[in-house]
């Protein structure tokens, strides 16, 4: 174990390397900042230009750009609640509330904090557990993973604490709209009333931009304009007493992350919203969840973080993709001429423990790239938003553009954009919605594969001891709450009376 990362040290800290990983997550800030376009495009967009690199030094600068633009959608999500990927639509529930407040800067700075624990955490648990770890995931069959998506939905529609019927009910309109385009493991296209645009679905990501960006701008030109932060550049800045307030919401984060992480498919997106679910539940603070509470960065941020490397795991160890993004990374791999899988630590020891290391260097070349820039990055809330609207609402639909470069992307925005403003009006929650449709896929595969096995009987699902328990744990975080808020109820009066 020593000499494979004495190895990779000396792999990863050659000045070409540094260089070109500095180039990587400072590109893939930038492109985090743009909506619509993410890590995913910016890896495949960008892969070219590495052909003329060593493997090695174009790995580690792809892999740069892909942790980058994590944090790049949360400056986005934080500032003007408009997500750059789905896995940062969560921290625009407290990250923007925190905004309001002049309090933009402790939110960025937070992010960058928990983001690099969780990257220091993940990397020690995917240096010394990848090979152990991947057979885990590979223990992990269609039974369970339908488990696992099931207790996602469960976690996302109780967000809202009292309001569980308006959470399920958009969760399930969630996971309607995912029905739109060919259905999983048949030919047939399902509601797409003969538009080739939508033969692959409604695409979720020109759907965030609409429901965030342009459903709050037009919520903001309804009730007029909010006077612009006018925040001191203190309040800014993150204090130690927020930092300490955050420290369990990130180790909690940042494990949560990393066991979703590295199951292939699951991703950062839920690894997110179940660690904000989850810390909303556990956390002292949890009634301020949804009003500013830090928490309710650190977690999700660290979750998102830890799942982005335990993707990793998969990657390298089985050459099965853990997410969007590893699976263009895994095609740079074969590009190369290298195939990951068991035998990759073994024939490229210094290229596999060069990139992990890397990872490591990355992360810390963000976080003293960012957190002295959160304070900056958070003056852009003192601009009038008479001159930041039409800005936001410029970058959102070239942002919608640029992922498929026609105009149907542009028309979804627009109506997504007044569902949006809509939703926001009647208080219906918006996060269920877009986990429903962006787990709505995997959940369909997941559920006919489940079918199969079974023969159309889902009993089987009690014949696995690991999907059994989670949907037992499922259940009791549906049951469990309301039985205790009415004995807290009860209890209530027959105090008051006894007084």
């Amino acid at each position: 174990m020593f000499d494979n990362l004495l190895l990779g040290f000396q792999t990863a800290l050659t000045f070409e390397n540094i260089l070109w990983c500095f180039v990587g997550v400072l590109a893939g800030t930038i492109i985090g900042l743009l909506p619509g376009l993410g890590s995913t495009t910016g890896v495949a967009v960008l892969l070219p230009l590495t052909f003329a690199l060593e493997p090695v030094t174009a790995l580690i600068m792809l892999a740069g750009i892909y942790y980058g633009a994590q944090y790049g959608g949360t400056i986005t999500s934080v500032l003007i609640s408009t997500p750059g990927e789905a896995a940062s639509v969560v921290t625009t529930l407290d990250g923007y509330q925190m905004a309001r407040k002049g309090r933009a800067g402790a939110a960025l700075a937070i992010s960058a904090i928990g983001s690099f624990v969780a990257a220091i955490l993940s990397l020690v648990l995917l240096m010394t557990l990848a090979p152990p770890l991947a057979q885990l995931a590979l223990a992990f069959g269609p039974v369970e993973n339908l488990a696992i998506m099931i207790l996602g939905l469960v976690i996302v529609v109780t967000f809202q604490g009292g309001a569980l019927i308006r959470g399920a009910m958009m969760a399930v309109l969630g996971l309607l709209l995912s029905t739109v385009g060919v259905a999983s493991g048949f030919s047939d296209a399902r509601f797409t009333f003969g538009d080739v645009n939508l033969l692959g679905g409604i695409p979720f990501v020109e759907v965030m931009i609409g429901l965030f960006a342009l459903g709050e701008v037009l919520r903001q030109i309804r009730v007029g304009a909010a006077a612009p932060i006018r925040a001191r550049f203190r309040d800014m800045v993150i204090s130690r007493r927020e930092i300490m307030q955050s420290g369990p919401a990130i180790l909690r984060g940042s494990g949560i992350g990393f066991l979703l992480g590295i199951l292939p498919g699951a991703g950062s997106t839920l690894a997110s919203f179940m660690a904000y679910g989850i810390e909303r539940r556990v956390s002292r603070n949890g009634a301020s969840f949804g009003r500013g509470a830090i928490e309710g960065v650190a977690a999700p941020e660290s979750a998102n973080n830890a799942a982005a490397n335990a993707n990793f795991v998969p990657t390298l160890s089985l050459g099965i993709p853990g997410g969007a993004t590893t699976a263009v990374l895994l095609g740079a791999f074969t590009v190369y001429g290298l195939q990951p899988g068991p035998l990759l630590f073994e024939t490229q020891p210094a290229l596999v423990w060069g990139l992990l290391v890397s990872f490591f260097i990355g992360n810390v070349i963000l976080l003293l790239l960012n957190l002295p820039l959160a304070p900056v990055f958070a003056q852009m809330l003192r601009i009038p938003y008479g001159y930041l609207y039409p800005i936001i609402l410029l970058t959102s639909i070239i942002g919608a553009f640029s992922v498929s470069n026609n105009m149907f992307s542009v028309w979804i925005v627009l109506v997504f954009g007044l569902v949006g403003w809509l939703m926001k009006e009647l208080d219906l929650p918006i996060a269920p919605l877009v986990l429903g449709l962006v787990l709505g896929p995997l959940f369909e595969k997941a559920l006919v594969q489940t079918s199969a096995l079974g023969e159309g009987n889902f009993g089987i699902m009690l014949q696995s001891p690991t999907a059994l328990g989670v949907l037992v744990f499922a259940a009791l975080l549906i049951v469990v709450p309301p039985v205790v808020s009415r004995a807290r109820a009860r209890r209530t009066p027959r105090e008051h009376q006894s007084v």
